[in-house]
């Protein structure tokens, strides 16, 4: 085995941008050489900068056939496994390094793949961060940019994407040629090959193209004019947007299997997972989301690969702008409703949740905090993306639109096909909008945590307070009771707030007696967390559906999160509130994030063994509502909602309904398809209903790639200690063949079942030790499938605590471990703290320390 490449630390790009840089890159790949590794030569030419200095070059293979530097092969000597000595530059250096590159099940580097529906194989290089060196020799940091031209020698009838068009070759001959690149990063360089279904078209004279597994070819069909109409709207809104053309060739969107992130923006090629080509019926939601990280991508074209983060600390430099631009570009220029909305009820709660834990980073954290490599990949986080896209999105409010885009379009002209920094946005804002950015970003992006907002009153006045740090613009919704029915609320006005740090009260100014109830930060354009005052919480306990604004029901609903996160309000008090209120709401968007939190955190963390049941029935009652409010609306969306919820609540007393469902009696007219049809044979087969032979039946009836990942887990789900065993060995890749990424987070997302402790108990001591070996042997991506999926969140106790808190705080494990299970180990003690404190007895024993 290859195994996981040394961390770049960033004085060693330090040191290497000082003495070299990269011309181009002419990368030939050869993909038929077997099912363990391909063929990677590589030719660099790049210029000392420092003639007579030493450097190294990545390359992480199997084997390294040679490498020649200026006509001397180097030694063998020279190559450690993972990086090549290159010593005695000269002013015009030429490199050619010959490797067998190693296809791994992880997700990083090339990964390789067999379709189990119709057994055709398919290849990718999944790249980010620091991972190219797993495909091709290469300087590995984003400011060594330079051209990449790609030869790639393939099974004869398959088709090869890449970053530039076709140049050469085919499918006739298995030789393609691709355009080269212009100067970029090496971590965007793109690959996909295998028997592949295309659908081709072309938007403004830039060839446009979807591509996915043949076995995808009628849903992708399907799915096409979707697809292809957003990324034609987000194309016309960036050109209005940016200055600046987009800066590529082409413009590919492929759908591949295996990939660890949601997607990549590659240069002209972006891979997404291909759960985004839909095989089945889909919520708003998710189509929703899709529409986002389309938008997103295509963001990257001008925030990430026209112009690149210097190094890994301006990771928020890609991946704020695109969330915050995403989001903007689907609400301003696409058909699709509640973009904002989305945004405020499942990506900001992901950032709040990170700001609070104690690996908590600024959104801009100091170089000094991103020291290497593998620090940086654990920013990919809330933070980076949700927090930092809310942060922008005040930023605008608080700078203006105009002067803001003004600012971004000369930093892209600027830097175009070169690397920025925060420094060089702040200059280029400051100088358009002549306000202090500066200061506003020292207070926003230089810092940890975020303010909280409350609304208070004495006597007949009421307030905004603020003693945070950082400067707010909202508006507060002011909503009072109707007359005709006391319990529902009706909107007088909105009025804009203007936070300032130092000034701590803000008295808001409204025309007419006290109001019932005061929403604020009503529109959510603010990253804060939101307190109401004791006479607005009565009124939304009971009003709370008949508010109009779906956007102002996301902010309570995620003040409400908030708040019994933190044990401030009791699990049992939320639970109530969305019993009297999420049946009554019409927007799926709405119902869906409130009901995954609702089931899958309150329902299941925060209540113990006793009380689970009682919350799955009222969780049960809500959905049965929204199915008979869709019905009354024609909401196909919002009834596939109800009914996954159905499934998920369903406990032994509604197996007889669930089997039933798998002869096609789903209610409210929701189909039995392949995804609601798994859904179901999970739920049962956790609730031992289900035998394996009958999971087998269900995977032989839909043999999709789908379907298999789906069997893992209703295995893994069993009470059944043998198949407990073979999940386990998926899980921590203790078998004779190590699983994908996708297969852990299968077998973990099954393996822990609330009401299976006895079965369960040997397994909870190993889970720690079973992390830290996976970290090890597997990388940062298998262990945090592991983690994310696979904790046992069932158990609940003090013992386990302690020991997640020990590794969290072991300085003997690797950064990665101690950031996986720290996080895993603070909301560990949220559910526990809760717990405590709001038992059926009413208990209010302290958590031990």
């Amino acid at each position: 085995m290859t195994g996981t490449p040394p961390s770049l630390t960033r004085a060693e790009a330090r040191e290497r941008t000082r003495v070299l840089h990269v011309r181009s890159y002419d990368i030939e790949l050869d993909l038929t050489r077997g099912d363990e590794v391909a063929g990677s030569r590589t030719s660099v030419s790049f210029l000392g900068l420092a003639p007579g200095s030493s450097t190294f070059i990545e390359i992480t293979a199997r084997r390294l056939v040679s490498a020649v530097l200026n006509g001397v092969a180097l030694p063998e000597t020279a190559w450690d496994g993972h990086r090549l000595e290159l010593a005695g530059l000269g002013v015009d250096n030429t490199l050619v390094v010959e490797a067998e590159v190693e296809y791994a099940q992880t997700g990083d580097g090339l990964y390789r793949t067999v379709d189990p529906e119709d057994g055709e194989t398919y290849v990718g290089a999944y790249i980010g961060v620091a991972n190219a060196q797993l495909v091709f020799a290469c300087f590995d940091q984003p400011d060594l940019k330079a051209e990449i031209a790609t030869r790639v020698l393939a099974p004869v009838g398959w088709t090869v994407v890449g970053n530039g068009r076709v140049l050469a070759g085919g499918a006739d001959s298995g030789r393609w040629e691709l355009a080269p690149t212009p100067r970029v990063s090496p971590y965007l360089f793109a690959l996909f090959a295998g028997p592949l279904h295309a659908v081709h078209s072309e938007h403004r004279g830039v060839p446009m193209a979807l591509y996915a597994r043949r076995a995808l070819a009628p849903h992708l069909d399907r799915e096409a004019a979707e697809i292809l109409g957003l990324a034609a709207a987000a194309y016309d809104r960036y050109a209005e947007l940016f200055e600046e053309p987009y800066p590529f060739d082409k413009y590919d969107q492929v759908f591949v299997p295996g990939l660890n992130w949601g997607a990549l923006e590659q240069v002209g090629c972006i891979l997404f997972r291909d759960e985004y080509v839909f095989t089945s019926q889909v919520t708003d939601e998710q189509r929703l989301e899709r529409a986002n990280t389309i938008a997103h991508e295509m963001a990257h074209m001008w925030f990430g690969d026209l112009m690149t983060l210097h190094w890994w600390d301006d990771i928020w430099l890609n991946e704020s702008f695109a969330e915050y631009m995403g989001a903007r570009v689907v609400d301003e220029a696409t058909g699709f409703a509640g973009s904002w909305e989305q945004f405020g009820g499942t990506r900001k709660p992901w950032g709040y949740a990170a700001d609070d834990r104690p690996s908590t980073h600024p959104v801009a954290p100091d170089e000094a905090d991103v020291v290497d490599t593998e620090r940086a990949l654990e920013n990919f986080d809330g933070i980076s993306y949700a927090k930092g896209a809310a942060a922008l999105r005040q930023l605008v409010a608080w700078l203006g639109d105009d002067a803001f885009l003004a600012g971004v379009n000369d930093l892209i002209r600027e830097r175009r096909f070169a690397t920025a920094t925060l420094d060089d946005l702040l200059d280029a804002l400051a100088r358009r909008s002549g306000r202090d950015v500066r200061g506003w970003a020292d207070l926003w992006l230089r810092t940890t945590g975020h303010d909280t907002i409350r609304v208070e009153r004495t006597g007949s006045e009421v307030a905004v307070t603020h003693p945070g740090v950082r400067p707010h613009l909202v508006v507060a919704g002011v909503y009072d009771r109707d007359p005709s029915d006391p319990t529902r609320l009706v909107l007088r006005d909105e009025v804009p707030v203007r936070l300032e740090p130092g000034r701590e009260r803000e008295p808001l100014v409204v025309d007419g007696a006290g109001p019932a109830a005061v929403i604020v930060c009503q529109h959510d354009l603010t990253f804060a967390s939101v307190r109401f005052d004791d006479a607005t919480e009565t009124a939304l306990r009971t009003g709370l559906s008949s508010v109009s604004s779906p956007r102002a029901r996301v902010v309570v609903w995620t003040a409400w999160r908030d708040q019994v996160r933190h044990a401030e309000m009791s699990p049992y008090d939320y639970l109530a509130r969305v019993g009297r209120h999420l049946g009554a709401d019409a927007e799926p968007i709405v119902v869906d994030a409130v009901l995954e939190f609702a089931l899958g955190v309150v329902t299941a963390r925060y209540l113990d063994d006793v009380s689970r049941p009682d919350g799955a029935a009222l969780v049960r009652q809500v959905c049965r509502a929204s199915l008979a409010r869709a019905e009354r609306d024609a909401s196909a969306s919002l009834a596939l909602v109800a009914v996954r919820g159905l499934v998920g609540a369903a406990g032994e007393e509604q197996a007889d309904e669930l089997l039933a469902w798998l002869s096609g009696a789903v209610p409210g007219g929701v189909p039995l398809d392949d995804e609601l049809r798994w859904r179901v044979v999970v739920r049962l087969a956790s609730l031992g209903v289900l035998p394996a032979a009958a999971i087998d039946e269900q995977l032989t009836a839909s043999p999709t790639q789908e379907s298999a990942l789906h069997a893992i887990t209703a295995r893994a789900a069993r009470p059944d200690a043998e198949t407990k065993a073979q999940a386990w060995e998926v899980m921590t890749g203790t078998g004779e063949s190590p699983a994908s990424t996708s297969a852990v987070r299968a077998a973990a997302s099954g393996f822990w079942v609330p009401g299976q402790a006895a079965l369960l108990q040997q397994y909870v001591p190993r889970f720690l030790p079973a992390v830290e070996q996976v970290a090890q042997t597997r990388g940062a991506w298998v262990s945090g499938a592991l983690v994310d999926s696979g904790f046992p969140w069932h158990v609940v106790d003090v013992d386990l605590l302690h020991a997640a808190e020990a590794v969290a705080a072991d300085p003997a494990q690797s950064s990665t471990v101690r950031r996986q299970i720290g996080d895993a180990a603070y909301d560990y003690r949220l559910a526990l703290t809760s717990r405590t404190r709001w038992s059926v007895g009413g208990g209010s024993a302290s958590v031990p320390a």
